[in-house]
């Protein structure tokens, strides 16, 4: 590594005999990765070995050659992504990471998606949040307990520079779920997939946006009914989604015909690249009465590359309006930007 100072990126994820923490902390930190001044980006994840050193405490009294106990990541000046991300045995032994994690305060993007973590993982977590003051993501989604300290967490963030909090898959519940409302206003991306507790009540985090600041909605499996559709719709028509980029609707059985039609004539989504409003694979639907307000919407969202609508339904006659609205839709992007190629919808 002494030879290679110019390094901005180490990826050694996937490495079950990479030798974990003790090789990230002693092998690296003693002299090793100081000699990495430019290292900006630190990705250990999927790392077996990582879990079960930390596990066995072997984290407690690390000295390294020119790093105090506790130093190790302070020997890394620039690294400002740090992802352990899909260690499932880290769970129990995060307050062993948190320890050194408390000296990078230039870190901005930490992912600890996947990991297993328990409650006292958790609040080792949230003890070291105000230390990063540099933090503006934070991935610590398809965590069971996360869903528990909601609140928590958002109170500990720099949550006014917050750009993304993940929580799909953390079974939330109510009151996390308006929690989560109280930093949605800043996220450029919001994803709560997979919460049921969304079903209902999507009003709650929607008037909580700020006009023309979220990228990406995914609402992927939430259990949406009509209503909050409609109000998805109202949104819309008022400006507050004109910079959204990705929008996944999909696995949402309980919206009915009039919450897809008033979606899709709401207007409003003209930045929108990606949209997936597909069924789950056991189910099927058609797709006959909102189609026509698709086709009508299609025309203003000139940046759409991407419309999965799996498992929806369509006569002869419906697949071919849509495929000719495509067709037209898609030639005139491309004479409109010069004849350049476009990704297929």
């Amino acid at each position: 590594l002494q030879f290679l100072p110019q390094v901005e990126e180490m990826e050694i994820s996937w490495n079950e005999l990479m030798g974990g923490l003790v090789f990230l902390f002693i092998n690296l930190s003693g002299g090793m990765v100081a000699t990495l001044p430019r290292l900006c980006v630190l990705d250990v994840s999927c790392n077996a070995q990582l879990t079960q050193e930390s596990r066995r405490g072997k984290l407690k009294n690390t000295h390294t050659s020119g790093c105090p106990a506790g130093g190790s990541l302070r020997c890394l000046p620039s690294v400002g992504e740090l992802h352990l991300s899909c260690n499932k045995l880290l769970a129990g032994g995060l307050s062993r990471l948190t320890f050194h994690l408390a000296h990078v305060t230039h870190l901005e993007r930490l992912d600890l998606h996947l990991c297993c973590l328990t409650r006292d993982d958790l609040e080792a977590l949230i003890q070291v949040l105000p230390s990063l003051t540099a933090l503006t993501e934070l991935d610590v989604s398809s965590n069971k307990e996360v869903g528990g300290v909601v609140h928590l967490l958002v109170s500990a963030l720099p949550v006014t520079q917050m750009r993304r909090l993940p929580f799909n898959s953390c079974y939330m519940s109510n009151e996390s779920f308006t929690a989560l409302a109280l930093a949605v206003s800043y996220l450029r991306t919001v994803d709560i997939s997979w919460c049921k507790v969304v079903g209902g009540h999507l009003a709650l985090l929607l008037d909580a946006l700020q006009p023309s600041v979220v990228s990406e909605l995914r609402l992927c499996s939430c259990e949406l009914t009509t209503d909050d559709m409609q109000h998805l719709a109202a949104v819309c028509r008022r400006g507050c989604l004109s910079s959204l980029r990705a929008l996944d609707l999909s696995y949402n059985s309980l919206v009915g015909d009039n919450g897809w039609c008033s979606l899709f004539a709401a207007g409003g989504l003209g930045s929108l690249e990606d949209v997936d409003v597909s069924l789950r694979p056991s189910t099927s639907a058609p797709c006959s009465a909102w189609l026509p307000a698709l086709l009508r919407a299609l025309p203003q969202i000139s940046a759409l590359a991407r419309l999965a609508m799996q498992r929806w339904t369509a006569d002869c006659q419906e697949r071919e309006q849509l495929r000719y609205c495509l067709k037209k839709r898609n030639r005139g992007g491309e004479e409109g930007r010069g004849g350049q190629n476009r990704e297929g919808v």
